[in-house]
């Protein structure tokens, strides 16, 4: 048997650049446009840091990879980038996915940053290498419940489709609405065409009918059904998970999209460093950028504090209790939350925003936490 041969690796040149790895679904089955967004916030705020003189004098490189709302490509994308001696990973927006990596991520002693994905649950034990700027779900959701107990709505039906995330957002609704009379009745979209769905609506009692649904399909269709049916001309549809934020939605559904609230991680006011940015991604993505694109921005921004003060090698230790950054959307640092086996900003602002049905190309806030 040969004896095997090892080779030294080179030792590391001044100029080398310090690599983040990059996460992102940006072909379908994900969600592309939000992906398409999360890389606009990375990749400006990349520039900006080596505009600023990179990390210690080296350049800052984005390594992106397209997850496609696939855990197990995003999987094998984790393991090739750690391959790559990246000091540390970022992104994703897909919870599941988020979950996937991150597991992998810590299985491999590398520091990920997730950028946008909620779920409460993103690792099953507690992981120290493991960081969020998103809020958890339960923190958002439970907002939302907030909105729609104070606008009257007491009786709540949710479309719903097989998944870990929908699933969780359908416990969060049942345990905030229940203690304070209110009711959650489910209705299964993969058994139930959009026009059986409005007949079990109109039997329902609901006045609410929320969206725990995949976007453009079946989103798009449930909405011009609900729309369309006289029988619920007074039936507020919802869609916590974010999908009217996107000129995407918009440009589907036009009219018929406005006035369905949603979450969404913006303050009310912008901080003059989210004002500086918002315009520089507006350039970039020629629209008006989602949430999800500061969230980009927010996490190189942040990654590229803790390289600097660290070190590329002394980062994989993972020191998110010393954070300290001035995010677009306010100071961010981060804690252990109960419940949640992640490092945590707690909070980012939170909104429940719709487009408005007098100008659908414009928000109204309709609440705040």
């Amino acid at each position: 048997m040969a004896a095997m041969v090892t080779q030294a690796r080179p030792a590391r040149r001044d100029d080398e650049p310090v690599r983040i790895g990059a996460l992102a679904p940006l072909t379908p089955p994900g969600w592309a446009e939000a992906g398409r967004h999360l890389v606009a916030g990375l990749e400006l705020a990349a520039r900006e840091v080596n505009d600023a003189g990179g990390i210690a004098g080296r350049p800052l490189e984005l390594v992106v990879r397209d997850t496609a709302a696939d855990p197990r490509r995003a999987e094998a994308a984790v393991d090739e980038l750690a391959g790559l001696g990246v000091a540390a990973l970022a992104g994703e927006y897909h919870s599941v996915v988020a979950r996937t990596a991150a597991a992998r991520a810590d299985d491999l002693g590398v520091p990920f940053l997730c950028s946008s994905a909620v779920l409460d649950a993103l690792t099953e034990q507690p992981a120290d290498g493991i960081a969020r700027i998103a809020p958890a779900q339960s923190h958002g959701w439970r907002l939302y419940a907030d909105f729609l107990l104070g606008a009257g709505h007491r009786r709540i039906a949710v479309a719903t489709q097989p998944s870990v995330y929908w699933a969780s957002g359908t416990r969060i609704l049942h345990g905030e609405l229940a203690p304070r009379g209110g009711t959650v009745v489910e209705l299964d979209v993969g058994a139930l065409t959009p026009e059986a769905l409005c007949d079990a609506l109109a039997g329902s009692g609901a006045t609410a009918l929320l969206l725990l649904v995949g976007h453009p399909e079946p989103a798009v269709p449930l909405v011009r059904a609900v729309r369309g049916d006289p029988r619920l001309a007074g039936l507020l549809i919802g869609a916590p998970a974010g999908q009217p934020e996107f000129a995407g939605w918009a440009a589907e559904l036009g009219a018929a999209g406005a006035g369905v609230p949603f979450l969404r991680y913006l303050p009310e006011r912008p901080t003059p460093l989210g004002a500086r940015v918002g315009s520089a991604l507006r350039e970039r993505l020629a629209e008006a950028p989602s949430f999800v694109a500061f969230e980009g921005y927010d996490t190189v921004a942040v990654l590229a504090d803790v390289l600097r003060r660290r070190g590329a090698a002394g980062a994989r230790t993972a020191a998110w209790a010393d954070v300290a950054v001035d995010g677009t959307r306010g100071p961010i640092r981060f804690s252990r939350v109960p419940g949640i086996d992640v490092w945590q900003w707690a909070w980012p602002p939170v909104q429940v925003v719709d487009r408005d049905p007098a100008d659908p190309g414009t928000f109204r806030v309709l609440h705040t936490g």
